[in-house]
């Protein structure tokens, strides 16, 4: 399945930092944003609210899917909703407390270490 490889990446992907806990890295950050994007395309309805509350269009998509603005307005719309989130991240199988992370890497912030 796609999503088990895609999670295998993000696992790999990851390190620790100082203090132990794992920390994101930028490609996990992606990783996670576009199984989001996924995750959000793989169902109408969530896919239309999307749309709607973003404001963007399936043009912009195409074009956009890889750049980190896009990519972090996807996770910053899951972050605005938490049964989404908690619904993304149970089929996913990540932890609810990475998706911030990854949202903080993707808008230019650093990971705390």
């Amino acid at each position: 399945m796609v999503f088990d490889n895609l999670y295998r990446a993000e696992r790999l992907a990851m390190s620790k930092g100082r203090n132990g806990r794992q920390i994101l890295d930028r490609e996990a950050a992606e990783t996670i944003a576009a199984q989001a994007l996924a995750f959000l395309a793989g169902d109408p309805q969530r896919f239309a609210r999307f749309l709607a509350l973003t404001g963007i269009e399936l043009e912009q998509i195409r074009a956009d899917a890889d750049s980190p603005e896009f990519l972090a307005a996807v996770l910053s719309h899951l972050t605005s909703d938490e049964s989404l989130l908690l619904t993304f991240t149970a089929e996913t199988h990540l932890a609810p407390e990475t998706i911030a992370p990854a949202l903080a890497i993707l808008q230019g912030h650093q990971p705390e270490s």
